[in-house]
């Protein structure tokens, strides 16, 4: 597989199933070169008969379709005029309407269950009369003025900005602001999936938000009402509380909730409370349950909810009953999302992918759309296979590996080692639209990757092991794995490389200081040095949590856990990759590696991109990344460099 090949294949994302349970919208988005970003379109298939089509077209792209409650009219964003606004189309035939007329833009459209208006979410100037406003009077800068943190986050400035919920009228276009407060509306960190929801009767809205004066150092996201003007708390959990959700008869409210305050990571419960007066309890309250649930829809009858379940490095698509809170897991293998379910609270709809295959539509086990078959047909995909070692503490540890296509079991392979961010996360059976093993294995690599101690999907108790702890339980693993897999007879043990982006970055440069098993090294935007990471990110939480406090407070740790305190034994040739609007993990985190690396002798590069956040996503700058790696790697690793 070639990068042309790659980056010519289609995304298919966020399916949704027509009231009638006869067809599914979703969205087809295409990387253009040409255009230099993603052109997308709403699509919709017909389940009866598989067959599908486009429903939009034109210029700007277009989004996030969602059904009318009586299935006649399609609501979806679109940026074909006047930026992102929400536009309707009749199913029966006619032109699309623009309905929306926000200045800075719309998403996440939800109906309400008259059909009468929707609800957005829209960024607003707040407050309206700032002292940078003041101060520029009639010669207009780009300078910014702040006087609290969380003002930026991730590639986004958020000084003098709010997140609002709005009402737009269906007939009328007019948008009213349901939540006038000095507060993102729903909050835009530690947020869950879907963070607005609207009663089956129409009388009561839910939303997520951070309603603390300060939400850059905790987790305390609640679930609020919105009435009138004013949001009354519902939640009261320090911890995270998001995703909430009506049952359809009205009876139930659910949300998702994290219980430790100050941890994006802790286990995600699914909470239940009877609307009539009950208390919120956990669906696995009685079980011992010890995984998350990611996202979960209703179904029709409120007799279940299907929930989506990280489970040893693959999604998998669980059946909860109400009441009595069975779990039966119904849909398993590969990565599945976006689940949606049909009239007779049985048949599912969703998004089913896995290394082999990018995500496309499946309706309860089989595929309904195929908007890649005819290009992946042509290519050789060799699958993950997935392998298990005794790891740090004795756990047991699981990771997967990836034979080069064409392969040779007589040949001796080059290994390209994968470290995964977050560091809460996982390497799971997925297509991978960055970190892609296809496109490494291309090269004529074998691929690896460990999920490490703190890794998800795994109990929480094994997610919690990195914390206070990245530089020693990870790092075995990693090495443990790695001697699994360089003693695989195809594998070349003295050519070896490894990569890594945010924590899997972080652990390149600990690699680095710690061993020279490596021949090559790449770091995508990695933490280098601790003790500025946590004064530069956005999230103060994450480090205060990562490290047992502020820097001010706990300074020994951070420096245990510094690579920057073990740059002076780096040898390993090293690629650096880092981007001026990453917000999470500053740009200077970069620089000062390049420059250490440097000034130690180290044969280094430094690829960097001017217009890019913690993520590469622009087609053309994909291009150039993966032109670099690919390279960098080859040259270090292959007998035979790529011409």
């Amino acid at each position: 597989m070639t990068f042309e090949d790659f980056i010519a294949l289609k995304s298919v994302s966020d399916p949704q199933l027509s009231p009638d349970g006869k067809w599914v919208a979703y969205t087809v988005s295409i990387p253009s070169l040409q255009d230099n970003r993603n052109v997308s379109r709403v699509w919709v298939a017909e389940i009866a008969t598989s067959k599908s089509r486009p429903l939009t077209g034109g210029p700007g792209s277009d989004r996030q379709p969602r059904w009318s409650p009586d299935g006649k009219t399609l609501a979806f964003v679109s940026t074909r005029d006047s930026g992102a606004q929400v536009w309707v189309l009749p199913i029966a035939g006619g032109d699309a309407r623009k309905v929306s007329h926000v200045p800075d833009g719309v998403s996440d459209p939800l109906w309400l269950p008259d059909g009468s208006g929707l609800l957005v979410v829209s960024d607003i100037k707040w407050q309206p009369n700032q002292e940078i406003d003041q101060r520029n009077g009639a010669y207009p800068t780009d300078a910014r003025i702040w006087t609290g943190l969380m003002w930026r986050h991730w590639d986004d400035f958020r000084a003098g900005k709010r997140q609002h919920l709005f009402r737009v009228d269906v007939t009328s276009g007019k948008a009213t602001d349901l939540t006038p407060v000095d507060h993102d509306v729903p909050a835009i960190a530690t947020g869950g999936d879907g963070d607005v929801t609207v009663s089956p009767d129409g009388k009561d809205i839910l939303v997520a938000m951070h309603f603390d004066s300060t939400v850059a150092d905790n987790t305390n996201v609640d679930i609020y009402a919105v009435d009138g003007p004013v949001l009354r708390q519902i939640t009261t959990n320090l911890g995270a509380d998001n995703t909430p959700r009506y049952s359809p008869d009205n009876h139930w409210a659910t949300y998702l909730s994290m219980e430790r305050a100050g941890f994006e990571a802790d286990r995600v419960r699914l909470m239940i409370a009877d609307r009539r007066g009950g208390v919120p309890t956990p669906v696995d309250a009685t079980t011992g349950w010890n995984l998350s649930v990611g996202s979960y829809t209703w179904c029709p009858n409120s007799k279940c909810i299907f929930a989506v379940v990280e489970e040893h490095g693959r999604d998998n698509i669980y059946r909860i009953d109400v009441p009595g809170f069975k779990r039966t897991r119904v849909i398993t293998g590969g990565v599945n999302t976006g689940v949606q379910v049909g009239p007779d609270s049985k048949t599912l709809v969703y998004l089913h992918q896995t290394n082999t295959q990018p995500s496309e539509v499946w309706v309860s086990g089989k595929a309904l759309t195929h908007h890649n078959d005819s290009a992946l047909a042509t290519l050789d995909l060799p699958p993950l296979e997935e392998f298990g070692f005794v790891g740090a503490l004795g756990d047991s540890v699981f990771g997967w590996s990836q034979k080069p296509p064409g392969f040779d079991p007589a040949k001796k392979y080059p290994l390209i080692y994968l470290i995964h961010g977050g560091p809460q996360g996982a390497w799971t059976d997925s297509w991978g639209p960055r970190w892609n093993n296809q496109m490494f294995a291309a090269r004529g690599f074998v691929v690896a990757e460990v999920n490490f101690h703190g890794s998800t999907g795994y109990g929480q108790k094994f997610t919690d092991a990195i914390s206070q702890h990245w530089g020693d339980y990870p790092y075995e693993d990693v090495m443990k794995g790695l001697d699994v897999v360089a003693r695989l007879p195809y594998v070349d043990s003295t050519r070896m490389g490894a990569a890594g982006a945010s924590y899997g970055g972080y652990m390149v440069y600990w690699i680095a200081g710690h061993t020279n098993r490596f021949k090559v090294l790449v770091d995508h935007d990695g933490v280098f040095n601790t003790v500025s990471m946590a004064g530069s990110t956005e999230e103060q939480w994450f480090t205060d949590w990562e490290f047992g406090g502020t820097t001010y407070a706990n300074r020994a740790l951070y420096e245990k856990w510094s690579p920057l305190n073990f740059v002076g034994t780096w040898k390993t040739p090293m690629l650096i990759v880092h981007s001026q609007l990453d917000y999470r993990v500053d740009l200077s985190e970069g620089y000062q590696a390049f420059t250490a690396a440097k000034r130690m002798g180290v044969d280094a590069k430094f690829l960097y991109f001017p217009d890019e956040g913690h993520w590469v996503l622009r087609p053309r700058n994909r291009r150039i990344w993966w032109g670099t790696v690919l390279d960098w790697l080859e040259v270090h690793l292959n007998e035979s460099p790529h011409p």
